[in-house]
């Protein structure tokens, strides 16, 4: 008899974690995707929510099978309506956002077609331009990565960029792709709301953005890589970006974004690079970058991330066309 009561102690504990955030989940999901009015989502979410909490009451009765099995149905039933939800193909982006990069890669010469280029006065003035580039990969020398800190300490945004002998800086960003007026939400954009976009750009493009136009907290590190690594990653960006031209995908804030979709690529090149917390919340990725030595490790991290602010030569630098080496100084570098 003990044994028994302890069972069903332990089996409606185990349902009630499981149930809860299932409900929280489904309620979420149903609000964002049929919130076409106010009412239309509320309604939605209120009903499951009211499942849900039959079904937890439903556990502490006789009924407690019974109950979950309601349950699994609906969810199960839920997630089959979820499963034919997919990224479209067209929309009314925004225009920073409104092509997707793609490229071709003949001999050592990598063709980039819709490379941005605009020239920000304000984020909703600006000169709209997108360009095709190409770029010698036997003339790869680095590569650098920017943090720019928009959510407080925890949370930045991840560019990427490859510089070639000459001085020329190729920066990669993975955004977002909001529809126009659109406003990105990290909880939103965890429920299929908005698709993902790989975007090349110049620096004085998406760095000055941040440090000029928004006022973001920038910063730049240095990175140790080598000339063959740096070309499988770059790459690497290139055939995602292919990719997503010919198949959309959604963007996701916690499994696919800016950082977590860098860190699979270069585990997909073979790199070792270990599951760790930072990779998620990335505002603390450059000490797991100083852990693993792929940044100057000679100063202490705190002079590292010190000398990685560029906010202020950014400014200094604005409409200079050396932007990237000016933002560059004082920088250290492992190489």
């Amino acid at each position: 008899m003990k044994l028994r009561v302890a069972s069903a102690i332990i089996w409606t504990c185990v349902s009630l974690l499981i149930v809860l955030p299932l409900t929280a989940w489904t309620a979420l999901a149903l609000w964002y995707h049929l919130s076409t009015t106010p009412v239309e989502g509320i309604v939605a979410a209120c009903v499951f929510i009211l499942l849900g909490l039959g079904s937890m009451a439903a556990l502490f009765t006789r009924h407690r099978v019974k109950g979950a099995v309601c349950f699994a149905l609906a969810f199960g039933g839920l997630l089959i309506w979820w499963s034919t939800i997919t990224p479209p193909d067209h929309g009314e982006w925004a225009p920073e956002v409104a092509r997707q990069t793609t490229g071709a890669l003949r001999g050592d010469v990598l063709t980039l077609s819709d490379v941005r280029e605009f020239e920000w006065r304000s984020e909703s003035d600006f000169d709209d331009r997108w360009r095709e580039r190409s770029y010698d990969l036997s003339k790869l020398k680095s590569v650098d990565l920017f943090l720019s800190y928009w959510g407080g300490p925890q949370m930045a945004h991840l560019i990427i960029s490859f510089g070639f002998d000459g001085g020329e800086q190729l920066a990669w960003s993975i955004e977002v792709r909001r529809k126009k007026n659109g406003q990105y939400s990290p909880i939103a954009d965890a429920f299929k709301t908005d698709t993902v976009v790989y975007l090349a750009t110049s620096e004085r493009d998406t760095v000055r953005l941040r440090t000029n136009v928004r006022g973001e907290d920038v910063r730049l590190y240095r990175l140790r890589m080598l000339p063959e690594q740096a070309r499988a990653l770059l790459l690497r960006y290139v055939e995602e970006a292919n990719a997503l031209s010919a198949k959309p995908a959604f963007y996701n804030s916690i499994t696919t974004n800016c950082t977590t979709a860098v860190a699979k690529m270069i585990r997909a090149m073979g790199g070792n690079l270990p599951l760790d917390w930072r990779l998620i919340i990335n505002g603390y990725l450059p000490g797991y970058l100083y852990d693993r030595g792929a940044v100057v490790t000679t100063i202490p991290l705190s002079q590292v991330t010190a000398l990685a602010r560029i906010d202020d030569r950014a400014k200094a630098a604005d409409q200079s066309s050396d932007f990237s080496r000016l933002i560059r100084v004082g920088v250290p570098s492992p190489r």
